[in-house]
């Protein structure tokens, strides 16, 4: 009983971290990777840079999208695609 006491705080210090710290993470890499698989041509996306754009095409093999923008279009990985910005547009033109 005695052991178990002495662990207690370790024990708790590594639960908070889990639920402060991991967690979140954990649930944030899952709602990136459900976005970027739901992606689809003619959607509306903002980069992480800024660039506002309407997704033309979609490449697999190297996970990158061409997006056309008022200059033009121009190629970017899917993951310089913001998702918080990106959804907030989309619900906004619903």
């Amino acid at each position: 009983m005695e052991a178990l006491s002495n662990y207690a705080p370790l024990i708790l210090i590594l639960l908070i971290f889990y639920f402060f710290i991991l967690g979140p993470q954990i649930k944030r890499g899952r709602k990136e990777k459900k976005f970027l698989a739901e992606m689809k041509n003619g959607d509306h996306v903002i980069t992480k840079s800024g660039m506002h754009g309407k997704i033309s095409a979609l490449n697999n093999k190297d996970n990158s999208c061409i997006i056309e923008t008022q200059a033009g279009k121009i190629k970017f990985e899917r993951s310089a695609i913001s998702i918080e910005m990106s959804e907030k547009l989309n619900t906004a033109k619903k």
